[in-house]
């Protein structure tokens, strides 16, 4: 593997863009044969895609600043982590302030790919934050 900047990031957008899409279809399948008239408030996809370019943002700005010789990433990674909350609790402010009478599938559906989508952006910042 490549360890410049451009090799690590196109492979981590590879692996992020493979898991995606199989999580993305295995979920919506669960989604359609559990639940086959459930409407959602927020659509799948747009969860994923929520998911996919922040966690490609976050890896992006880690990986430009170890590039360019910043070896020290843990604070600007917590600084981004914060940044991401707002923005998961902006993503889900129309969910918050829907008249939805069932909004704990609606959470699930977000934070369970949250969680995933987390711990594979800690795994893959990893290596940044142990240099």
């Amino acid at each position: 593997m490549d360890n410049s900047f451009k090799g690590r990031q196109l492979f981590f957008m590879l692996q992020l863009a493979l898991g995606a899409l199989i999580m993305y279809f295995f979920h919506s399948y669960l989604v359609s044969s559990l639940l086959p008239d459930k409407e959602f408030v927020i659509p799948l996809w747009n969860v994923y895609v929520f998911h996919f370019i922040a966690v490609l943002i976050v890896y992006s700005i880690i990986n430009f600043r170890f590039s360019n010789g910043r070896k020290q990433v843990f604070n600007p990674f917590i600084l981004l982590m914060v940044l991401k909350m707002i923005l998961v609790v902006i993503f889900l402010l129309p969910l918050f302030l829907s008249d939805a009478p069932n909004k704990v599938s609606d959470a699930v559906n977000f934070f369970i790919p949250y969680f995933i989508f987390l711990a594979f952006e800690v795994y893959s910042i990893n290596r940044f934050l142990t240099s």
